[in-house]
């Protein structure tokens, strides 16, 4: 015995066919430009929201501890709990590459240190440099990425 098959739910059925289009469009990400911001933590919430916002940014954050030390890194994963010792950031060191597992409440500061490695590359940028290129006449176009620092 098997249970309902996807294509026989109520939605798609021949009354209410699916549309493609419809399920093709999902709302994007917006990136802010946070590339150098150490955001004030005054409170739980500003610290939520910065955490929040640290997880999302494609550079390395600085994050400073409690006992003072001090990790830069790119933070991977986090979870949220409902107090600031049950909520985590895990961190891979730019100087190192064992994970480190963080709570939020031993957080006293972040700083957006690194450069936003994503930053401008739409590919509307992308296209934009093509055709720069081949106006200027070069041949066998194509764009590089740049190099890693």
């Amino acid at each position: 015995m098997s249970g309902p098959r996807h294509a026989d739910r109520p939605s798609h059925t021949e009354q209410a066919p699916l549309n493609p289009d419809a399920l093709e469009v999902a709302p994007g990400t917006l990136h802010e430009a946070v590339q150098g911001w150490v955001p004030e933590l005054a409170n739980e919430d500003e610290l939520r929201i910065a955490l929040e916002k640290a997880f999302d940014y494609r550079g390395d954050i600085t994050v400073t501890l409690r006992d003072g030390s001090k990790i830069e890194g790119h933070i991977f994963d986090r979870v949220t709990g409902t107090t600031l010792r049950s909520s985590f950031i895990r961190i891979i060191p730019s100087d190192a590459s064992q994970r480190r597992k963080v709570a939020y409440a031993d957080i006293v500061a972040l700083a957006f240190s690194g450069r936003d490695t994503a930053a401008g590359k739409s590919w509307e940028a992308w296209v934009k440099k093509y055709w720069e290129k081949k106006a200027a006449g070069e041949q066998n176009l194509g764009i590089e990425p740049e190099a890693l620092e």
